[in-house]
């Protein structure tokens, strides 16, 4: 088993999340954060400086049984990408086992 946790744009969720249904990925956690990036430049909008380090995203944590985690992948990056900084990363964990609380039952079964 693998655990995928991903951190994306805000803006690029829904895709990522049909891209995943698509994929046959229909549970998974994710929770919005706030991150330091790369980017040091702040941006200008109407005369007004705004800074840029300090950076919204969402990250999916989903966990997968390894015949999964290419597609699962695939689907993030396709529908992820916009070509530009800040697009995100992908993290790739293994998992050693799962037990699913209401039959005390355990392994990659207890993902579907």
């Amino acid at each position: 088993m693998k655990k995928i946790e991903a951190i994306i744009r805000k803006s690029k969720y829904r895709a990522v999340k049909e891209a995943l249904y698509d994929a046959g990925i229909n549970f998974f956690s994710y929770w919005d954060v706030t991150g330091k990036g790369n980017e040091k430049e702040g941006h200008v909008y109407r005369g007004i400086s705004y800074s840029t380090s300090d950076i919204q995203r969402r990250i999916l944590s989903i966990v997968v049984n390894d015949e999964f985690e290419e597609a699962t992948i695939k689907a993030i990056l396709s529908s992820a990408a916009t070509g530009e900084v800040g697009d995100g990363k992908i993290f790739v964990s293994d998992i050693q086992e799962c037990y699913r609380i209401r039959t005390g039952e355990k392994g990659g079964d207890t993902l579907k």
